[in-house]
């Protein structure tokens, strides 16, 4: 049997809610022949990492993805006995037209129509991050539900109450005993079905990534390859890799000493961590408005409003936006167009999810 004693150790839960390239048609001279993507799987539900992709750091060795395992895990996102009064889901705040984002809300919205305070990032390419939530409060993907779970003003439920639920649905002990091969419900294996399911969200298959990978004859725009351009200049030293984040924590200015949210400070207790958030993937970004943290931020358009001229300096700034970002509007909306080209239209038609 496995229980939430079986899961690995490294569970923190607080209370929380390149170089700059001068020649663009070099650069894509040179991406053009990075070669093709491996030959596909054929089984639909095998983790594969893109050939471009930094090798992921999740354990699948103690928690591979199987068919049965997946299935379970996409009925357990979309299952409304997860919260106290069978309102919420987890796919109510990650919907998969949206990268599984929430479109519709600024910050989380559960049970009651209680309001939280942060805003639901979209979910993909979880298996290459090893800390989660916007302050980094929790260190494993199997221990991210009981964030939701739990939370008073997300799901409100216990754990405990849940597999109670689980165990009184007739069909679930099959499918679970199917995807584990154990006659039992537990919360550990609710965690690991629904970390198989999150798995397979991996984005790869968008413009950009065609370019990169020399597939379906894709090419750039004259704006895209100026964005990319101005990307790298301006933006890759946060969102670098092929990721587009490094996963550091960081203060952008939104707020005055002042003002600042606790963010990152919540889980380290260090005031030099005050108003720091993880920085977020784009990938997908043009899908996964409103931006920011907190959701303030309605359109792209806004975002670099207030890098171009909306900077708030406090102590714990970024040293890197001191001085904000300079774009003319022009170079604003090359970059837009180059932000563009990293939505996945195929994860958020995949019929899979």
């Amino acid at each position: 049997m496995i229980g939430p004693e079986a899961l690995p150790p490294q569970l923190t839960i607080k209370n929380s809610n390149m170089r700059a390239l001068s020649l663009p048609l070099l650069f894509l001279v040179l991406l053009t022949g990075c070669g093709e993507d491996p030959a596909p799987t054929t089984d639909p539900y095998a983790f594969v990492t893109p050939a471009h992709f930094p090798p992921p750091v999740y354990d699948f060795g103690r928690n591979p993805v199987t068919e049965a395992g997946f299935k379970l895990g996409k009925r357990l996102f979309n299952e409304l006995r997860l919260s106290r009064d069978g309102s919420v889901s987890c796919a109510t705040c990650h919907q998969r037209a949206v990268a599984f984002a929430d479109p519709q809300h600024r910050v989380s919205v559960g049970v009651d129509e209680r309001s939280g305070t942060r805003n639901a990032p979209g979910l993909f390419n979880l298996a290459f991050t090893s800390e989660f939530m916007l302050d980094g409060g929790i260190a494993h993907l199997d221990f991210v539900p009981i964030n939701a779970i739990t939370s008073p003003v997300e799901m409100d439920e216990s754990l405990g109450n849940v597999v109670e639920k689980l165990k009184a649905t007739p069909d679930y002990r099959a499918q679970f005993r199917q995807a584990f091969g154990v006659d039992t419900i537990t919360s550990g294996l609710l965690f690991q079905a629904l970390s198989q399911y999150q798995l397979l969200l991996v984005s790869d298959r968008s413009k950009y990534d065609d370019v990169v990978l020399g597939r379906n004859n894709a090419a750039f725009t004259g704006a895209e390859a100026r964005g990319l351009a101005l990307f790298q200049t301006h933006c890759a030293g946060c969102h670098a890799g092929e990721l587009f984040t490094d996963g550091s924590y960081r203060n952008n200015g939104l707020d005055a000493a002042d003002e600042l949210d606790e963010g990152r400070a919540l889980i380290t207790e260090t005031a030099a961590d005050r108003g720091k958030f993880r920085v977020p993937s784009l990938r997908n970004v043009e899908r996964t408005r409103p931006y920011m943290h907190d959701g303030r931020l309605e359109t792209l358009e806004e975002v670099l409003d207030h890098y171009r001229g909306g900077v708030r300096n406090s102590s714990t700034l970024d040293p890197a936006l001191a001085d904000g970002i300079r774009l003319t509007a022009a170079e604003a909306a090359d970059l837009i167009a180059f932000l563009e080209t990293l939505t996945d239209w195929a994860l958020v038609r995949d019929e899979r999810f």
